[in-house]
């Protein structure tokens, strides 16, 4: 009895549904299922986690070649802007010319007469004044003489308004040489100039005597 007791016992405890959910296959086969489901989220994740690099990438690279764009037309409107200033800035240079050309230069006989008034006639060469000329101002001041590559060079005298006059040898735009500067007090200096400066000459008041010498740029009172 004893034993047909103990064999029921164990044929229950063997195909209790309880016991056999809690400690076989389902158990193992959810942890599995749950390790294949935490792996495919991973792999999803890092998918989706290079996606967005490659979408960050992508933005970045928009954004950077849309800075350079920007960057490009913004030099380029500074550029434009730059030229036309320049060009406002000639145009406020732009006189009128009439005379000879040569190669597409001003070259020969021509007056060019600036905005402000200012006055050249006479030879030219290469663009530049050259040759024998007159240069005016407006206020009355005038160069008649030589010129070379755009400046007062050889023989020329200059005068001004009040009287004053300068006769002689110019160079590079400068008295230098042999010369006579008269001020309009008609006080005279006759001789040698250097860089625009008396040299070695002598000054006359307007009776004819000698008020100072200059020897080698340095002036000797009487």
């Amino acid at each position: 009895m004893k034993f047909l007791i103990l064999l029921l016992i164990s044929i229950l405890f063997l195909s209790s549904p309880v016991i056999g959910k809690e400690t076989g296959k389902g158990t193992t086969t959810y942890n599995v299922g749950k390790i294949m489901n935490g792996e495919e989220e991973d792999q999803e994740l890092g998918e989706d986690e290079e996606l967005g690099k490659d979408e960050e990438v992508g933005e970045d690279e928009e954004v950077g070649e849309d800075e350079e764009v920007r960057e490009d037309e913004e030099v380029r409107e500074d550029e434009e802007v730059g030229e036309d200033e320049e060009v406002g800035e000639d145009e406020d240079e732009i006189g009128e010319y009439n005379g000879e050309f040569k190669d597409g230069e001003y070259h020969g006989q021509g007056t060019y007469t600036y905005p402000d008034g200012e006055k050249y006639e006479g030879e030219w060469k290469d663009g530049e004044y050259h040759g024998q000329g007159t240069y005016t101002y407006p206020d009355g001041e005038k160069y008649v003489g030589d010129f070379k590559e755009g400046l007062p060079n050889g023989q020329g005298t200059y005068t001004y308004p009040d009287g004053e006059k300068y006769i002689g040898e110019w160079k590079d735009g400068e008295e230098h040489g042999q010369g006579t500067y008269t001020s309009s007090e008609r006080e005279k200096y006759v001789g040698e100039f250097k860089d625009g400066e008396k040299w070695n000459g002598t000054v006359y008041d307007k009776n004819g005597e000698i008020v100072v010498r200059f020897v080698n740029g340095k002036q000797l009172e009487q």
